[in-house]
C-alpha cells in the first residue's frame, strides 16, 4: 500500500484520491519482490480504473522522479521506496518483546538546528514510535525489539528509565489512544464494506497510514478492546488478496 507520514488527525478517516501513481505504488509496495513486468501492471491496475495509456504515462513520470527503476520492461521500487516498504512491513508485523516495566528515553542534545532539521528529527523519532514528553525528551515503553539507529547518537543520548508516574496514565498522556482506536474501528468497517476495488484500495491505504501511527504499546497499557491486531489482520488479508491478483496472470 502507498504510505506517507502518519496523518496527525485522529477520530476521522483521512481520504486521499486515487491516482495512477498511488495505484502503482500500492501494488508494488505490497509485492515481494516489489517489481512487475509492465504487462502484469496493466492487468492488475485495470480494475482500479487505470487504463494502459494512463499507466504507461505514469510509469514514465515515476521513473523520471526516482520512484521506480526500470530494467527492460520490468518496473521495481527505487531504493528510497524500498525503505518505505520496509516501514510498511514493520507496521504490519512490529517486532516486540516482553515488557519488564522499563522505558526508552531519548534526550536531544544538539543545538543550533534549523526548523527543517528539527522537523525532520521529530518525524524520525515519531516513526520510531517515540512520543515527546516535553521539548527534547522522548519516551516509550521498552517493548520494541529494535535498536535505535546508530547515527541518532550525533544529536541525542538514549537511556533506560523507570518513570515515577503510573505507566498506563503516562501512556494515555503521550498518545491519543482513544482517538486512534475510534479511527481504527471506522477503518475496519469501511474496509469490510463493498466489493469496489478502488474504494477498498483507498480504505486500505488509509489503514496503512493509521498502522504507522500505532504506538505498539504493551497490552497492559492499552485500553480495553484495542483494535490494533484486528486492523493488522484485515490489512494482512488484503495484502494476500492483492498478491493472488498479482500472481494470477504469471507463470
Amino acid at each position: 500500500m502507498s504510505l506517507d507520514v502518519p496523518d496527525p488527525r485522529v477520530g476521522e478517516i483521512a481520504r486521499r484520491p486515487l491516482s495512477a501513481r498511488s495505484v502503482v505504488l500500492s501494488v508494488l509496495l505490497g509485492a515481494h519482490p516489489p517489481e512487475l513486468p509492465v504487462r502484469d501492471l496493466v492487468r492488475v491496475v485495470e480494475p482500479f480504473g487505470v487504463g494502459a495509456a494512463t499507466l504507461r504515462a505514469a510509469l514514465s513520470r515515476m521513473v523520471a522522479a526516482g520512484d521506480l527503476r526500470r530494467t527492460d520492461a520490468v518496473y521495481g521500487l527505487s531504493d528510497r521506496l524500498l525503505e518505505r516498504q520496509r516501514r510498511q512491513d514493520d507496521a504490519l508485523r512490529p517486532r516486540t518483546r516482553a515488557w519488564d516495566g522499563d522505558w526508552e528515553m531519548v534526550v536531544i542534545t544538539s543545538t543550533g538546528r534549523g526548523p527543517a532539521e528539527r522537523a525532520g528529527l521529530r518525524t524520525r523519532l515519531t516513526a520510531l514510535r517515540l512520543a515527546e514528553r516535553r521539548e527534547g525528551v522522548w519516551l516509550r515503553p521498552a517493548n520494541l525489539d529494535r535498536p535505535l539507529p546508530d547515527d541518532l547518537a550525533r544529536v541525542a543520548e538514549s537511556y533506560t528509565a523507570r518513570p515515577a508516574r503510573e505507566a498506563r496514565e503516562l501512556a494515555m498522556s503521550l498518545w491519543p489512544l482513544d482517538g486512534w482506536a475510534t479511527t481504527a474501528r471506522a477503518l475496519l468497517a469501511e474496509a469490510a464494506g463493498g466489493p469496489d476495488p478502488a474504494g477498498r484500495l483507498t480504505a486500505f491505504a488509509a489503514v496503512v497510514r493509521h498502522l504507522l501511527a500505532d504506538p505498539v504499546l504493551p497490552g497492559a497499557l492499552l485500553p480495553a478492546d484495542w483494535p490494533g491486531t484486528a486492523l493488522r489482520d484485515a490489512y494482512g488479508d488484503y495484502q494476500r488478496e492483492l498478491t493472488r491478483v498479482v500472481r494470477g496472470g504469471r507463470t
